[in-house]
């Protein structure tokens, strides 16, 4: 039977863990926000036409959409630490080109390069899945979906700072030392996982993937300047739908494929993805609202007169709180599932954006507006991947996170499509420059609000779980309490201790579940007593394999319904000889 996992990590997920993956997240983020402050001077510094200048964020956009799922499925197969540390240097070496140059071609292929940072996300949270235990994995899980929007909302004032006061080229330089220092605190506080995926990289997949969503992302990004009804806009959307249906075919019919397209059709994989979509579009709406009408003059009548700096800071609370509901998030889905943590989260947002209509008047309305909307985001965010990570095996979840995140960017991307058309369609005309007007904005929100709507229906068609043991009803021992926890993460798949031969409990036994096909559904380590907890993706044959070190291997055939629960499983290892 071949062992699809490598041997066990010589050292355990230590306490820095979770704040340097988060950190590298939070670096991301900044990565993506930089330009913000500089986007409207764009083409005086690259001397260049505002069409062509915009393709400096469009490359990001393209490069990070299509990174995204091929670096998670890199991960689940060569380790998820080892392309963790190559998205971040690729996306260093990126910055350092933007650095040293004013030339458009060499700017938009630096800016391309830094979008490889975007797999980072999903490797984070794959390993934090893999290494920690369950009781730290909500929080943590939490942060690293939440660090786009704190990274984002920390950058903006920043940056404004930076690009006010010094060479703009100092904002790439800052960048590139920031993932630099990324790099050096994963190789020196995360170990690699364990886990990995059965398989080989499927190039074709990827390949087709990537040229189904550049023919997707180009006319929703390019659209305003190109015409929505122009023939290259239909000619590309056309295109798209093409490419990503015959993608589709192929990756049915591939043995190891990029994304999994049978897990990924699963009730609750298609509806968290479908929500996250929507939660991406909530998301940027304010982010491209709120910095324009604080920094309008106050000569439009509506218009907040502040500066750039000021702006950023009025909106830095988006990203701030976000980071501050992690552990919110945390209680709430302990005690009531991710999904309830969703609706709550999406319930949040729409309260938010209904209020921000009526609270436009004064830089202090903008903070509360964006207050609101980062816990809303926050909630929603932090429990998109953990919904992912219950609904799929060990071995899909850096592939399955990735597309997860790029369905998120898919919905950044429409809504800064949708808002710019909306805004410019609005905007009155003074003097040769478009002025957004209140109307764009409030129109904006509106969006905003039917997005979340959708999302909340989405939210509510997910699969209700079963409801997590409440710590009060618990009367066992510490012990004992640990071991009906882990009982509770899996609603469908097999359960039980690691014994050796004379009965006791082997902990950190490495754990393996493959199916009918030879193929790795599921990988774990027993807890120190001995339990492990395995979800399976539906009825069948499999086979649940041990080993252990100082202990002889097993391997078991087993069958599972595929009915809501857990079977019940004990393994005894066998005595290993050890010659000398």
């Amino acid at each position: 039977m071949p062992d699809t996992t490598t041997d066990q990590p010589t050292r355990r997920a230590g306490g820095a863990v979770v704040p340097v993956l988060a950190f590298a997240g939070i670096v991301v983020a900044v990565m993506q926000t930089l330009l913000v402050p500089v986007i409207k001077d764009l083409p005086q510094l690259l001397d260049t036409a505002p069409s062509n200048a915009t393709w400096v964020l469009t490359s990001t956009l393209l490069s990070g959409a299509v990174a995204t799922p091929i670096m998670g499925r890199l991960g689940d197969l060569y380790g998820k630490r080892r392309m963790l540390i190559l998205s971040l240097a690729v996306m260093v070496a990126g910055a350092l080109v933007s650095a040293v140059t004013s030339q458009l071609l060499v700017m938009i292929a630096g800016r391309t390069l830094q979008g490889f940072a975007m797999g980072a996300i999903p490797l984070g949270i794959g390993l934090m899945r893999d290494m920690l235990p369950r009781e730290r994995l909500g929080s943590a899980m939490a942060l690293m979906s939440s660090s786009i929007g704190v990274g984002g909302g920390l950058a903006l004032p920043a940056a404004a700072l930076v690009a006010q006061h010094t060479d703009w080229h100092a904002l790439f330089y800052g960048a590139a030392g920031l993932g630099a220092l990324a790099i050096v605190l994963t190789l020196l506080a995360v170990p690699e996982s364990p886990m990995r995926a059965e398989g080989s990289f499927d190039l074709l997949g990827a390949l087709g993937l990537s040229a189904g969503l550049v023919l997707l992302l180009l006319p929703i990004t390019k659209g305003s300047d190109w015409g929505w009804s122009s023939g290259t806009t239909l000619g590309l959307f056309a295109g798209a739908v093409v490419v990503l249906l015959l993608w589709g075919v192929f990756e049915l019919r591939v043995q190891a494929p990029l994304v999994d397209l049978r897990t990924t059709a699963r009730r609750e994989v298609l509806l968290t993805n479908l929500a996250s979509i929507m939660v991406g579009v909530s998301f940027y709406v304010v982010s491209l609202v709120l910095p324009q009408l604080l920094q309008l003059p106050t000569a439009t009548g509506y218009g907040l007169g502040q500066s750039m700096v000021v702006a950023g800071l009025c909106v830095a609370p988006l990203g701030l709180t976000m980071m501050f509901t992690a552990p919110v998030y945390a209680r709430l889905s302990a005690r009531y599932g991710p999904r309830v943590t969703l609706i709550t989260g999406l319930l949040i947002i729409a309260i938010g954006y209904g209020g921000g209509l009526g609270l436009m008047d004064a830089a202090w309305q903008t903070v509360v507006t964006s207050v609101v909307l980062g816990a809303g985001i926050g909630l929603a965010y932090s429990s998109l991947p953990a919904l992912i990570v219950g609904a799929v095996p060990a071995s899909e979840t850096g592939a399955a996170n990735g597309l997860n995140t790029l369905m998120r960017s898919i919905g950044t991307s429409v809504s800064s499509a949708v808002i710019g058309m909306v805004l410019a369609n609005t905007a009155n005309d003074v003097g040769g420059v478009a002025v957004p007007t209140m109307h764009g904005f409030r129109v904006s929100f509106l969006i905003a609000t039917a997005a979340v709507a959708v999302g909340l229906l989405l939210a509510l068609c997910l699969p209700k779980a079963a409801r997590p043991v409440q710590h009060t009803q618990l009367r066992a021992s510490s012990e004992e309490e640990a071991g009906l926890e882990r009982a509770e993460e899996v609603l469908r798949g097999f359960r039980g201790r690691i014994l050796d031969a004379g009965g006791a409990p082997v902990a950190r036994a490495k754990v393996t579940l493959i199916d009918r096909r030879g193929r790795q559904a599921g990988a774990t380590l027993s807890a120190a007593d001995g339990s492990y907890v395995l979800a399976v993706p539906g009825e069948g044959a499999y086979v649940l394999a041990a080993k252990a070190s100082g202990h002889g291997p097993l391997a078991s055939s087993v069958t599972h319904s595929g009915v809501e629960r857990a079977v019940d499983l004990d393994l005894s290892l066998p005595g290993e000889t050890v010659s000398a």
